[in-house]
């Protein structure tokens, strides 16, 4: 058994285990095991996934693995970003970074807190692509914007994008969360249409500068919170006219909120968001990394001021 030391921390109600791990040299199977384990909601740790900071190269300061409940491997997740970009930068003095991810890379910066007492990031993505060979559809047109995909189980209008993790987002009047998990256990099942899966988001407008959006997250389920789907979701709302480019909007979820806006890049659309990095607990997991299998935890340090800012947050919703 070895000792994992990580922090429980949280953007946006997007929950994770963050470990340090730099400098370990496991097979991906192995991280696959640990993300089982340490994810588990049954187990002694629980999240929607696992961080872990890694070394960085020559064009990036440090990077960020993302590793699901299910042990598969996500391209991007920016809620779970905003957090080991603050552990990135407390670790080496850095306000402001260029991050690799498993596919592509993001610039990251300390930011002014969205709310008192809450530490933010602000993360910056892109270009983001439309076209469905990015996405992973099988389908015939280049793009989808605001348009039905007759060979999904829905009739709804839909607008895909990689972010660059694959997600369809449709916009409606209430969200049907029945409706939602049907169609994501659907793409959850790897269907010829879209093999890779993907993340499917039902977006509700608010009002000209507010979006609600509820995920059901490849890998994971119906989450309270997806930072990529908020992004996703924030990207349809400019392209299908809904929200104006260029100026920042708040999207909501039931995990939290952050402010996010769309620019034109020299390649194609470029999303930013600014959001919570909350630590809640400094804490040890016993760990055999051979298997996965955790033994006890123990709490070192309570982050008991973090906590209180961001319920002063939901509070106030």
């Amino acid at each position: 058994m070895m000792r994992i030391e990580f922090i429980k921390c949280h953007g946006s109600g997007n929950d994770f285990p963050l470990v340090d791990g730099r400098g370990w040299a496991w097979a991906d199977a192995r991280w696959a095991a640990l993300a089982r384990a340490m994810a588990d909601r049954e187990g002694p740790v629980g999240g929607d996934g696992l961080l872990a900071l890694v070394e960085g190269d020559e064009g990036h300061a440090f990077g960020m693995r993302m590793f699901n409940s299910d042990g598969s491997e996500a391209e991007t997740c920016l809620n779970g970003l905003r957090c080991t970009a603050r552990l990135g930068f407390e670790l080496l003095g850095l306000d402001r970074a260029r991050v690799n991810l498993k596919t592509s890379s993001a610039d990251v910066a300390r930011a002014d807190p969205v709310a008192p007492g809450v530490e933010t990031i602000l993360t910056r993505v892109g270009p983001v692509s439309t076209a469905t060979r990015d996405v992973g559809l099988r389908i015939a047109a280049a793009e989808v914007v605001d348009a039905p995909i007759a060979e999904l189980p829905s009739a709804r209008s839909f607008t895909a994008v990689a972010m660059p993790n694959p997600h369809l987002v449709t916009f409606v009047e209430r969200v049907d969360e029945g409706e939602l998990v049907a169609l994501g256990e659907w793409c959850e099942a790897a269907p010829m249409v879209l093999p890779a899966r993907g993340n499917v988001s039902f977006v509700a407008q608010e009002d000209a500068e507010t979006i609600f959006v509820r995920t059901f997250e490849r890998g994971v389920g119906l989450t309270d919170s997806c930072g990529s789907a908020m992004a996703a979701s924030t990207l349809s709302a400019v392209l299908t006219g809904r929200v104006a480019e260029a100026r920042w909007v708040t999207v909501r979820n039931r995990g939290g909120l952050v402010r996010a806006m769309v620019e034109r890049g020299d390649g194609g659309p470029v999303v930013s968001i600014a959001g919570n990095a909350t630590f809640e607990a400094d804490r040890v997991v016993e760990c055999d990394p051979a298997t996965g299998t955790l033994g006890a935890v123990e709490t070192v340090r309570e982050r008991r001021d973090e906590i209180a800012a961001w319920a002063g947050v939901l509070a106030a919703r």
